[in-house]
């Protein structure tokens, strides 16, 4: 699936593939997160995404270390897995 020679092709691959690895989570806590707190949830996802696509773009340029820009991708992320967190806890009768 890679380019033995161009390295720049190579980044756009796998920052695609980087995205596709983490789609499925990321649509398993925006669903249950967004059932206990949908605000929350959705700014969330928005953040995870305007930080994948900053990710990309990052990435795009050729040198993988500018990938890092996009690493904020993970507050959206915490955010929605501290919704589903509360939600299972609600649902479990501790809080």
């Amino acid at each position: 699936m890679y380019h033995k020679t161009n390295d720049h092709f190579n980044c756009y691959q796998r920052a695609h593939q980087n995205t596709l690895e983490n789609y499925p989570q990321f649509l398993f806590l925006l669903l249950l997160g967004g059932l206990y707190n949908p605000i929350v949830s959705a700014t969330g996802g928005a953040v995870w995404c305007i930080g994948r696509i900053v990710y990309a773009l990052g990435y795009y340029t050729g040198d993988p270390k500018n990938r890092v820009k996009g690493s904020f991708a993970y507050f959206g992320l915490f955010a929605m897995l501290y919704c589903v967190i509360r939600l299972a806890t609600g649902l479990l009768g501790w809080f």
